[in-house]
């Protein structure tokens, strides 16, 4: 069994949210995903993005937001699960008074070395 803590993993701080890479290409054999959990404070928003060969899905753990997934827009709670396709931009927005949390998986896996800034993981610490 491998086990990833939030505390061990990269992270990506931008726009008020925290992204942490909890697997990613080669972590524990893994050859098919990228995980990562996102916290988001109240009135964060991520700018629209696509991804080119990767397909996402976003889990809303806890909170509430506005997904934007090409030309649709909807609002997201916990226990939803919205699925973006490769080549299609899409953002979240936490529109609550709490934190918006959501665990996010892209398959193919991205490359974190590869990332542009602001994108890039990082060490905690």
């Amino acid at each position: 069994m491998h086990v990833q803590t939030l505390d061990q993993s990269l992270v990506n701080r931008r726009g008020g949210q925290e992204s942490f890479l909890l697997l990613t290409r080669g972590q524990f054999g893994s050859r098919n995903l990228s995980i990562t959990w996102v916290n988001c404070d109240p009135g964060s928003e991520q700018a629209v993005h696509s991804h080119r060969h990767n397909e996402q899905v976003y889990v809303i753990v806890g909170g509430t937001g506005l997904m934007i997934v090409g030309d649709e827009y909807r609002e997201v709670q916990a226990g939803m699960l919205v699925f973006v396709p490769a080549r299609t931009g899409h953002a979240i927005r936490n529109t609550g008074n709490e934190p918006l949390v959501y665990v996010s998986a892209t398959s193919p896996p991205f490359d974190p070395a590869e990332l542009d800034a602001p994108f890039q993981y990082q060490a905690q610490g």
